[in-house]
């Protein structure tokens, strides 16, 4: 791996640590190099705190050797005032020689200005390096910006014959029949730190009365969005708590005290509605973890990204079939004794 491989690959590695907490930013992350010997590195944290490179050119204690530095960033330093300065201004302030950026940044207020800002100032900018990892990295922020919808990942469990739960009539949510084991479900609370939102559908809600949180694992509780055409969900419902924003979304206008309420027409185009609400919330990502109605409808429309499928030991004989698919895994991973399926775009 070259130099600028390496201190990018770093850049990565910061930046990770912001999965879950930036929405609706993307995940930066910054060094900055002096005599082969990193001097500086941050990456950013939150919305509306210091981006990345501000971190990485704060924690420099000798600002002179800036002058004779070279900073890292995964993605292009931003050239517009927004919740924060630009950070080319604060770049070319502290007079740094030399930017290696990972890949342009989509945004149409930086697209390119920000590597343009820089270059005008006689600054060496080198842009491209694990362009690839640095897009990967911020998969969610790139959909969300380039096709104005959140990043989609499917999720459910389904019983070693192809079932997702008993038949409705022996559901009972006192006595809920688990699919996958311990280790899956903490695994899923943990995707749900990770990501901006989650969404079920009516039966789900009202069937098993669910959380949504991330509860078996330390970090951000989702935003939670329910379809609830014609608002049949109890309003004691711990979909309707405080512990996170909820949003709910049915026919007629309705009143909650802890939820958003938006409208929309269920014989219309379910998903571009849907998608419509979920943007103009700046919902970057979501995971769908509805029953199978409401996953199909995204499998039909063909509008996802990821799908993640548990396939457990049990044999329920009967009940609600799993989503029909046509796609091939790219990865399976044993966790525990479920068997999980990964599938991509």
């Amino acid at each position: 791996m070259n130099t600028h491989k390496k201190y990018i690959q770093r850049c990565i590695e910061l930046a990770k640590k912001g999965l879950g907490t930036t929405y609706p930013n993307p995940l930066v992350g910054s060094v900055i190099v002096y005599g082969g010997k990193i001097i500086g590195e941050g990456w950013h944290r939150k919305a509306g705190t210091d981006h990345a490179e501000v971190v990485a050119i704060n924690s420099v204690t000798d600002k002179q050797l800036l002058e004779e530095s070279t900073l890292y960033v995964n993605l292009e330093p931003c050239s517009h005032f927004g919740k924060t300065p630009p950070c080319a201004d604060l770049i070319i302030k502290y007079k740094i020689p030399n930017v290696v950026i990972g890949t342009t940044d989509p945004n149409p207020l930086v697209a390119g200005n920000g590597i343009k800002k820089l270059f005008d100032k006689g600054i060496n900018v080198t842009v491209g390096v694990l362009e690839k990892e640095c897009i990967e990295l911020n998969k969610r922020f790139f959909t969300y910006v380039n096709q104005n919808r959140p990043y989609i990942i499917l999720k459910w469990a389904q019983s070693a014959d192809g079932f997702i739960a008993p038949p409705p009539q022996t559901r009972d949510t006192n006595s809920a029949v688990w699919i996958s084991g311990e280790r899956s479900r903490q695994l899923v609370h943990k995707w749900r730190t990770e990501e901006n939102a989650i969404m079920i559908g009516t039966n789900t809600a009202v069937a098993d009365n669910p959380q949504l949180t991330a509860r078996d694992y330390f970090g951000n509780h989702p935003v939670r969005i329910v379809l609830d055409r014609s608002l049949r969900i109890p309003k004691e419902n711990h979909i309707f708590d405080s512990h996170s924003k909820t949003i709910v979304v049915s026919i007629e206008p309705c009143v909650h005290d802890h939820a958003f309420c938006e409208t929309m027409n269920f014989a219309g185009d379910v998903v571009k509605q849907l998608l419509s609400i979920m943007y103009k919330h700046e919902i970057t990502s979501v995971i769908i973890e509805g029953g199978t109605k409401t996953l199909q409808t995204f499998i039909d429309a063909d509008i996802w990204d990821e799908m993640r499928i548990f396939r457990g030991e049990l044999f329920l004989t009967d009940g609600i079939q799993a989503p029909s698919l046509k796609a091939k895994p790219v990865e399976r991973a044993m966790i525990g004794k479920d068997e999980l399926l990964i599938f991509k775009r």
